[in-house]
């Protein structure tokens, strides 16, 4: 009987891998600076979850490139994110943190995703999608927009992506394209799971929609404390007579004191819109105090890494080393799989060499 050939070592299907180990990885865009919204609704999880396992963390300036067109701006966007990042609690020594184009291999990694994702898929995302009902440009970096988000993830063999609840779209395409991937090649990739941000999409803004940037209604973490006084002091509210109980469930600017102050002083201010007999005012004042107090440290840790630039630029370029040298295994792991490497050609250079200050001076 004649031998069948073996298989080039470029083209051997990858052996199963063991389970992975907890793997937390979440990308924050830099397209301003941080607000309240930012903060509870990710950053917060970020901190959280930073010793649940090994922790990836990045700040997505090739993603913010779809919107922010002014090379300097996102220089100095970039620089705040991390300043910002390390700030409200974000550990270096527990967690990875690193620029998103300081890690290339992410950007191959996006090609071979691209060579298995359907139009169709891309064209129901909603970003894309909402564009065109509306009747807006879209160009093909939004229209890409999710394969960059899912090599982003399959990167570092991510087994947990914190998300809310408009992003779990973008986990079930990156599980699709991993998914195919797979069934193609072999067990290349890891499969995520989203874990919903609790509260990501229950901070309201000055207007009592969704704090957003788009909708101009922002209550920024490192704002101006007069600045944002004053801000705070116009927040809309009903028209209610002071004296007519109120029920707290149904008031954003209740909702954004229950985010600040501690439980005693949450539940007497509750007690108080129940009884009735008082002005918004009021609750205003307590909300500049009480978000005053919540991020005091925070703001104390940003004066201190303002001074010492250096230290940033530091954290940065030894997160992109370790995010390098991840990306660079599985990058490996699917090159080998899908036939790109021949033997140890082909190879993704050594991390960290083009990582570092260089690349946003």
């Amino acid at each position: 009987m004649k031998a069948s050939p073996m298989p080039s070592e470029g083209n051997t299907p990858p052996a199963p891998r063991p389970p992975a180990p907890t793997r937390v990885l979440s990308g924050i865009q830099p397209t301003g600076r941080f607000h309240w919204g930012n903060y509870f609704g990710a950053i917060r999880q970020y901190i959280d979850l930073q010793t649940a396992g090994e922790a990836y963390y990045f700040i997505a300036d090739l993603h913010a490139l779809t919107t922010v067109r002014e090379p300097d701006r996102l220089r100095a966007l970039v620089h705040d994110a991390a300043v910002d990042l390390v700030s409200l609690g974000l550990d270096p020594d527990h967690a990875t943190l690193f620029v998103q184009s300081d890690v290339p291999e992410v950007t191959e990694l996006t090609w071979l995703l691209m060579t298995v994702t359907p139009m169709g898929l891309l064209e129901r995302c909603h970003a894309y999608k909402d564009k065109k009902i509306r009747g807006l440009p879209a160009d093909a970096g939004l229209f890409t927009y999710p394969v960059l988000m899912s090599a982003d993830i399959l990167a570092y063999d991510a087994t947990v992506v914190p998300v809310g609840e408009d992003q779990v779209q973008h986990i079930e395409v990156c599980r699709d394209l991993a998914g195919t991937f797979n069934h193609l090649y072999g067990d290349v990739f890891t499969l995520p799971k989203p874990r919903l941000v609790e509260g990501g999409g229950r901070v309201p803004g000055t207007d009592g929609q969704k704090m957003s940037k788009s909708y101009d209604n922002t209550l920024d973490v490192f704002e101006d404390p007069a600045a944002q006084k004053k801000k705070i002091m116009r927040i809309t509210t009903d028209s209610r007579p002071m004296e007519e109980p109120k029920n707290p469930d149904d008031d954003h600017l209740f909702a954004l004191y229950s985010l600040m102050a501690p439980e005693a002083d949450r539940a007497k201010m509750a007690d108080l819109y129940r009884r009735g007999g008082f002005g918004y005012g009021e609750v205003k004042k307590a909300l500049v105090e009480a978000s005053a107090q919540f991020f005091a440290e925070a703001r104390a840790r940003r004066a201190s890494l303002e001074a010492d630039p250096e230290r940033i630029e530091a954290i940065l370029t030894a997160g992109a080393e370790r995010a390098r040298a991840k990306a660079g295994d599985v990058l490996d792991r699917a090159r080998r799989a899908c036939g790109l490497a021949r033997g140890k050609a082909g190879k993704p250079a050594a991390a960290g060499k083009t990582a570092g200050k260089g690349s946003r001076a």
